[in-house]
């Protein structure tokens, strides 16, 4: 709502300023209900122990349930390679958030398509790919629009690991990261 009466506001600054000056005065009320609001959670979520998280985080264990939700409309193959283990915190959400974020993608981006999700557990590290066989290239070579990229390739970082992403030379895009499992919690 803030950003729609913010629009409305740049639109009539110039021809119709009292009806901006308006639009300025919902946002005003808006933004501090809001900012209200977010301290009241902020407030609750401080008296919550800080040693007893509200509910487990994301887990590669929910990927069956995840794939549904992230990649409607998409056809989905899942891949396991070697033996699945508890991994460190850090690496799981890590993987967990690509996977998310990659099906997300192709159902924007790539659909219609099928993409193929790959789990592989390695000695030293996890690997993580996601491959589709659609059409999300643009003219540059890049996905359209988003931050999805920089995020994964972010979350693979903060755990020493490496990230790829691009397009297929067939068409299709793939995004591959390996997450090394040195202790990370």
């Amino acid at each position: 709502m803030i950003n729609v009466r913010a629009g409305v506001a740049a639109h009539l600054l110039d021809k119709k300023p009292e009806e901006a000056r308006d639009a300025l005065d919902a946002i005003k009320t808006a933004s501090k209900d809001a900012l209200r609001e977010l301290r009241a959670t902020l407030g609750m979520l401080r008296q919550v122990d800080d040693g007893v998280p509200l509910r487990p985080g994301p887990s590669l264990a929910q990927l069956d349930e995840l794939i549904p939700d992230s990649a409607a409309g998409v056809g989905v193959n899942m891949l396991v390679q070697g033996e699945p283990r508890v991994l460190p915190v850090g690496v799981e959400q890590a993987a967990y958030r690509i996977v998310q974020e990659s099906l997300t993608n192709v159902a924007r981006h790539a659909a219609p398509a099928s993409a193929t999700v790959t789990i592989t557990y390695g000695e030293r590290d996890l690997q993580v790919e996601v491959s589709d066989d659609g059409r999300a290239v643009s003219s540059n070579g890049l996905a359209s629009g988003g931050h999805g990229i920089t995020g994964m390739s972010e979350r693979a970082a903060a755990t020493g690991g490496e990230f790829d992403a691009g397009p297929l030379p067939d068409g299709g895009w793939r995004v591959w990261a390996r997450l090394p499992l040195n202790g990370l919690t």
